[in-house]
Order: C-alpha cells, then sequence, then structure tokens
C-alpha cells in the first residue's frame, strides 16, 4: 500500500467547480491519522501516529500541527478523541481546536466528559472541563464513546457530538460556558428500531436537529426549550426516502449517513446501489455525485468563493473568511479518505 492520502470530490457542476487536483493531503506510508471534521475553511485531523491534531487551509496550504495537551494524551489509546476545528466571528487569521472524549472506564466514581480548547492566537491549551456522566448511562459491554464517522455540528454556540455505545445521544459544548453536557435523543425513536442512520443536523430555521433513518424513511426532530429551560423533542417532518430516491423496489440495499454540511445544510447518504449522493433537507432536492462507488469516510468541506478570485484556473475562487459575505457563494466538495 503506498502512502494514504486525502482528496476533494467536487459536488458542483462547471464552472464553480474547484478542479479535485487542486487540493490534496498527503501522509507518510504507515502513518495513521483519521479526518474529524472541517469549518470555516479548514480541515481537522488527528495524526495518532505523532499524537498531534493538524489543522489544514487546503486554499493556502498552511498547516499547523500541535501537540494533543497532556489531560488527554493517555486517553489516545483508550477511547475515541474526537474534535472540530473553527474560527471566531470576524476572524481570518486564528482559529480554535476543541477536542472532547467520553471518558467510561467504568468506574462510577470517574465515569466523565472531557473537553479541552486551543487557540491559535495565544498558543496553548487551555485547562480540561470535565462534567460526570449522567447517573442513567448504563454501565455495559460497549462502553460510551464519541461517534468517530460522524462530524461536530455547530449550532448557535455550541458543537454537537453523536455518542454511541451504552447510550445514544448528543455530546453538546458551549462554546461561551465552555461547558459539556449530554442531550438524550427523542424518547424511543433510538432504542425501538434495528439497524438504523442517525446524525446531528441543524433545524430548519435554526437550532439543534436530529435526523435518524429507518428503512428508506427519514425523521428530522427539533430541540425545544420550554420557559423553564427544559428541553424536548418534536417531530419536524417525515421523508419517504423511496420516493425520492431513483431506486427500484429490488434493489433496495441499506443507506448509510455519511456527513453533513452545515452551512448549506445538505446530508451525504450512500448506498451501494445510487453510490454517494445528497439531499438538501428542506428543499428535498437530490443530486448523485459521479464518485467511484465505494463506502469511504466522507467529510463534507465547505468553503465560500468569490467571482473575482480564481483558483486553479476556475471561475470562483475558495477563500476563508476576512470579507463580506453577503459578496460570496457558498460551495461544497467531500473530502474523501480514500483507503476507508
Amino acid at each position: 500500500m503506498g502512502p494514504r492520502s486525502l482528496y476533494f470530490v467536487p459536488t458542483v457542476d462547471a464552472p464553480n467547480r474547484v478542479p479535485p487536483e487542486r487540493f490534496g493531503l498527503q501522509f507518510e506510508d504507515g502513518d495513521q491519522f483519521m479526518p474529524l471534521g472541517s469549518r470555516h475553511g479548514l480541515v481537522f485531523v488527528i495524526h495518532l501516529s505523532l499524537s498531534r491534531v493538524l489543522v489544514w487551509d487546503p486554499v493556502t496550504a498552511d498547516q499547523h500541527l500541535i501537540a494533543l495537551p497532556p489531560g488527554l494524551m493517555g486517553h489516545l489509546n483508550r477511547t475515541m478523541v474526537h474534535g472540530a476545528v473553527l474560527r471566531a466571528a470576524g476572524e481570518d487569521q486564528h482559529f480554535q481546536v476543541v477536542l472532547v472524549v467520553a471518558d467510561d472506564d467504568y468506574d462510577m466514581q470517574d465515569r466523565q466528559m472531557l473537553a479541552c480548547v486551543y487557540s491559535s492566537r495565544t498558543g496553548v491549551w487551555g485547562d480540561i472541563i470535565s462534567a460526570p456522566l449522567p447517573p442513567k448511562v448504563p454501565i455495559g459491554s460497549r462502553p460510551l464513546m464519541v461517534s468517530p464517522s460522524k462530524e461536530a455540528v455547530l449550532v448557535d454556540n455550541s458543537l454537537h457530538w453523536m455518542l454511541f455505545g451504552s447510550l445514544v445521544g448528543i455530546l453538546e459544548f458551549d462554546l461561551l460556558k465552555q461547558s459539556v453536557a449530554v442531550i438524550p435523543t427523542p424518547v424511543g425513536v433510538v432504542s425501538s428500531h434495528g439497524r438504523h442512520e442517525l446524525t446531528v443536523v441543524r433545524a430548519k430555521g435554526g437550532g439543534l436537529g436530529f435526523l435518524i433513518v429507518i428503512d428508506f424513511c427519514a425523521q428530522s426532530w427539533r430541540r425545544k426549550t420550554d420557559c423553564h429551560g427544559v428541553g424536548s423533542w418534536e417531530l419536524e417532518r417525515t421523508i419517504e426516502l423511496d420516493k425520492l430516491l431513483p431506486l427500484n423496489p429490488e434493489k433496495r440495499a441499506h443507506l448509510y449517513i455519511v456527513g453533513f454540511a452545515e452551512e448549506n445544510n445538505v446530508v451525504f447518504m450512500w448506498t451501494s446501489v445510487i453510490g454517494l449522493f445528497l439531499i438538501h433537507l428542506e428543499s428535498l432536492q437530490f443530486k448523485k455525485i459521479p464518485h467511484p462507488s465505494m463506502l469511504a469516510h466522507y467529510l463534507p468541506f465547505e468553503s465560500v468563493f468569490v467571482a473575482e478570485t480564481c483558483v486553479g484556473g476556475g471561475h470562483d475562487g475558495a477563500v476563508a473568511g476576512g470579507q463580506d459575505r453577503g459578496t460570496m457563494k457558498k460551495r461544497t466538495v467531500v473530502l474523501a479518505d480514500e483507503t476507508l
């Protein structure tokens, strides 16, 4: 096997298409790494071989290798360390990295959620932020973990990750309060069904959303908070995917949710029959992505394009932050790990 790489799969047509060869990230043969997400024109990768996190700007080719915080190093070989990258409002140079861990080591005294924030402005990690796991989280044969196959979703001022194992839930990190919490999924929706696909999304009009797909039927849920601060879920929409997708009944196959583009409210899915495709959750527009029909690790990469800036010979170029967003067009491509 040769060196592993990350490469881009464009999702827009010419002339707005960015040539896939314009971007790419190579790793040395034998390197262990995991792409965990992208946001605000930056890609976030955890480099397991180096015990570092990598923040990469595909447009400028800038790379930032950051040592993991000592307080989380011990978790790297025991559980899933997940995270996210983001820029503060109005920032075009500096960024933040948030790492999260569900520390479920079967010790009732030490079961907790951990988070740590890095600022490129200061160049240091902050203190470890912790909170005990809710008492209702059972101790089972499958420890609670942050899902490695689902990237974080930014909703308002909080980042959200899917949890799985002894509990299916949502880990929330509040960027303003610098706190972590667990949000339960809609009661009975997950536990009452067998094989399913689920992900955090942005609800229609804003707010936290939750999407679950069972047998080509998708349910979109919205999180509400009452005047007493008590949260609950409301079923917002049911989508009959078998009527939306070009599928013959006899050719149905399991449908996988492989990514969510939060700025465009687009969910990426894959089946062995269709391959990779996207669905806009509000308009329900369907589009097949021309890509080899393989199940891989896909991460939507959203950037902002301005007609006056040329990248790779195209009419629209990729830029990240620092300009009037009202004059820009958002474009989405898919970042793929070719070996998964």
